[in-house]
């Protein structure tokens, strides 16, 4: 069984900077690609970010480009999400994901394509 503990959510003032951590139990952790999604209060959870299993390629939401950066440490078993510039509508809770397939960064975007998920950790963006 995987698990994935998320850490460094919290509250900021707009303009600030959060980075979230995801730690990942288990020794495949390479070979997968993973991702980071967001879960507002009234909203729809929301793809934000993911990562490929070797790093290769990394996409993102339209509204968090050049703002967010997603990086990994398969050393460490660790997905990171560097979140500067922060706004308001930034605010919910962030979760990361490990993709269902190996080896795969395929509808990255589709929750669906995720097997295992963490607890979530709250941003809080005060305007």
């Amino acid at each position: 069984q995987v698990q994935l503990v998320e850490s460094g959510g919290g509250l900021v003032q707009a303009g600030g900077s959060l980075r979230l951590s995801c730690a990942a139990s288990g020794r495949t952790f390479s070979i997968y690609s993973m991702g980071w999604f967001r879960h507002a209060p009234g909203k729809e959870r929301e793809f934000v970010a993911a990562i490929s299993w070797s790093a290769g390629n990394i996409y993102y939401t339209n509204s968090v480009k050049g703002r967010f950066t997603c990086s990994r440490d398969n050393a460490k078993n660790t997905v990171y999400l560097q979140m500067n510039s922060l706004k308001p509508e930034d605010t919910a809770v962030y979760y990361c994901a490990r993709k269902r397939n190996t080896y795969s960064s395929a509808r990255y975007d589709d929750p669906a394509e995720y097997e295992y998920w963490g607890q979530g950790t709250q941003v809080t963006v005060s305007s």
